[in-house]
């Protein structure tokens, strides 16, 4: 493990419109002691050869080509065997940073000795166009928290010297999400920081824009993944329904 390095984790797969700027965001941050491991996952749509590109540029890209398409979730987590840092952040191939993300996040761990942390995301178009929608939440959560309100993908960072690392299970949606649920019983506590640090892209087929999928699976992850029983995991998705009406609602106003 390399103390203070911070192993950034982007899967790839066929967002060559996007990624150029995605990888930028990253290469570009104010804290540059941190490697930018990209999985690609067998892309058909040129995406290879733009990160190759770019990689030339920059000895911390670590690009890793898989022979052929197996999901997002093995992706992350052959990075993540990779990744060498205390420190593992993620970011999605349509994502971007602020400039000081990372900077701001580890000054935040180390002052706060806190090993679980987040932040404010805001909405964006395909066209990089603000959406005027930013995704806040309590600032401290526990366990039930992150059931309730889970942070983006593209904010979480987290200190593998204090909580080692912690893998994707393989299902095709909301991945992540349950590894949240997995490093809160660790954590303890996930810190989310009041401001925004990401912006993230909402674009036509995105898995994250079929809502109604979406409720079907964490109605999958919380009775085969958590164990809960029916009366809370109603409890739950009624509560994402509400919340997502709400946030549409908001979008309008």
């Amino acid at each position: 493990m390399n103390l203070e390095l911070v192993s950034v984790i982007m899967p790839s797969y066929n967002t060559g419109t996007y990624i150029s700027d995605s990888i930028e965001s990253v290469l570009q941050q104010t804290y540059r002691n941190l490697e930018l491991i990209i999985v690609d996952d067998h892309s058909t749509d040129g995406s290879v050869n733009l990160i190759k590109d770019i990689a030339l540029k920059d000895e911390r890209i670590k690009l890793i080509v898989l022979p052929e398409n197996s999901g997002a979730a093995n992706a992350r987590n052959i990075a993540i065997n990779k990744a060498q840092g205390q420190y593992i952040s993620f970011i999605d191939s349509d994502d971007l940073w602020v400039s000081d993300k990372i900077e701001k996040q580890v000054k935040f761990m180390r002052t706060r000795n806190v090993s679980f942390v987040a932040s404010y995301y805001e909405y964006i178009n395909f066209n990089n166009e603000k959406m005027n929608r930013i995704i806040r939440g309590s600032l401290k959560r526990d366990y039930y928290g992150v059931l309730k309100n889970s942070p983006g993908n593209s904010t979480v960072i987290y200190d593998v010297l204090a909580l080692g690392k912690t893998y994707v299970p393989l299902i095709k949606k909301r991945n992540d999400y349950v590894m949240w649920l997995q490093i809160i019983k660790k954590a303890k506590q996930l810190y989310v920081m009041p401001e925004v640090l990401v912006h993230y892209r909402i674009r036509p087929g995105s898995l994250s824009s079929n809502k109604k999928g979406l409720i079907k699976y964490h109605w999958y992850i919380y009775r085969n993944y958590e164990k809960l029983n029916v009366f809370s995991t109603l409890y739950l998705i009624t509560n994402l329904m509400i919340r997502g009406i709400y946030r549409k609602i908001r979008g309008k106003l």
